[in-house]
């Protein structure tokens, strides 16, 4: 009887493994907070017209975005993406260091990943 009810605790501790590391792989490619997500679609749908198919595509691409680069290495490309826009000195590390050009570079990929994948 004591051998059955330790068979039986294994069992259930062992079913219940792939959940709970399915439920942490879900969450690591799920680091992006939805606000994130949604300004990203929010652009997307304005660079690729404001259409039914385009929120499919633009909601498709924030995913395999989100799938090739951890949430704090897109902050950092985003970062460097808007900085890179300020006039003068200040924006000036940004336009030519090698840590910017990475991250830019990054980004990039991803997002041509992103459209071929989705668009």
């Amino acid at each position: 009887m004591m051998l059955a009810g330790s068979v039986r605790r294994i069992v259930a501790a062992l079913t219940a493994l792939p959940t709970m590391a399915g439920i942490a792989h879900a969450q690591d490619l799920n680091d992006y907070p939805t606000s994130v997500r949604v300004e990203y679609v929010f652009g997307c749908l304005k660079a690729n017209g404001e259409t039914r198919q385009a929120i499919a595509q633009c909601s498709c691409s924030i995913d395999v975005v989100a799938s090739l680069m951890p949430y704090e290495r897109y902050v950092a490309a985003e970062t460097v993406l808007s900085m890179s826009q300020v006039r003068g000195d200040m924006g000036s590390p940004f336009r030519t260091s090698e840590q910017a050009s990475t991250a830019l570079n990054e980004l990039r990929r991803a997002q041509a990943e992103a459209e071929v994948r989705c668009f």
